[in-house]
């Protein structure tokens, strides 16, 4: 689902576009397109031709095309995320077409305090990563005078802009090798701690332009060489027209945090940076971050 809709579908001659993506400032046209993808959610998604009663919670597409499902608990009812974690690796069969890798970015599992996801559903074998804030430099979220504590992932995180953000910039399908040289297939979607960092530094950089300085922190298995690139490739591509504030209040909503050169026609003249140099301090880290970007 992630190749299609950045790529559109060919067949011989014919080339169909499925998703309009975020729009340059000055582009009315990419504007109209894009402002015409339709973002929909679906209750109680009946997913199966075989057992029609079963369904999942919910279930979010772009323009027909299903890009996250979701279990919901409520700790009132005595269910927490771990009986929605144990819902998609129990109930929820990985050969089911809406289950099987690919076909969807991610699957969340959410209840009134956390919030946890995986991108590959594999039975008992299903791996779910926290999706949380953290909370006092620990796990979990911050306490919600306004409301419940996992608000900020229909409120920041599943927004048309940041979902459009997401796919242009974060989500991807990668081929990995195993530690025997076996390739295999890795779907990624950002954390919410890598999507904060990155689209900090990038508002930031938008604002005070070149020559700032930051310290990042990040927990060792936390995504540090993801994190690394999805911001080396974001930052090239911001331009001066962004700091200047010249960009028009419609592009700064439809924002991915990054405008992509080609269609989009950015110049060469109007990057704020011209060159991202990664430097690190281990030989397999650099052949790591190398890979990745």
């Amino acid at each position: 689902v992630i190749g299609v809709l950045r790529s559109g579908i060919k067949h011989g001659p014919v080339s169909i576009e499925l998703f309009f993506g975020a729009p340059s400032a000055n582009n009315a046209q990419a504007m109209i397109l894009h402002a015409a993808n339709i973002f929909s959610v679906t209750r109680q998604l009946r997913y199966s031709k075989d057992s029609t009663a079963l369904s999942l919670d919910l279930a979010i597409f772009i323009n027909g095309l299903p890009i996250a499902t979701f279990e919901l608990k409520n700790r009132l009812t005595k269910q927490t995320v771990l009986d929605a974690v144990e819902q998609y690796k129990k109930d929820r069969d990985p050969r089911e077409l809406l289950f099987r890798f690919g076909r969807c970015m991610v699957h969340f599992a959410v209840d009134d305090q956390e919030v946890r996801m995986c991108t590959h559903l594999q039975g008992k074998d299903s791996w779910f990563l926290p999706f949380n804030k953290g909370y006092k430099n620990g796990a979990g979220n911050p306490p919600n005078p306004k409301g419940l504590k996992t608000d900020y992932l229909w409120k920041e995180i599943l927004t048309k802009d940041s979902l459009t953000g997401i796919v242009q910039n974060y989500a991807q399908v990668l081929k990995e090798k195993d530690k025997k040289g076996v390739p295999r297939w890795k779907q990624i979607f950002p954390r919410y701690h890598q999507l904060a960092v990155v689209r900090s530094l990038l508002d930031d950089a938008k604002k005070k332009s070149v020559g700032q300085k930051y310290l990042i922190q990040h927990s060792a298995g936390s995504g540090k060489s993801n994190s690394i690139a999805w911001l080396a490739h974001q930052l090239v591509d911001l331009t001066q027209e962004s700091v200047s504030g010249k960009a028009s209040t419609v592009a700064e909503k439809l924002t991915g945090y990054a405008i992509r050169p080609g269609k989009l026609g950015r110049t060469a003249e109007d990057t704020i940076f011209d060159t991202v140099i990664v430097v690190t301090d281990r030989s397999v880290l650099d052949k790591q971050i190398r890979d990745t970007i």
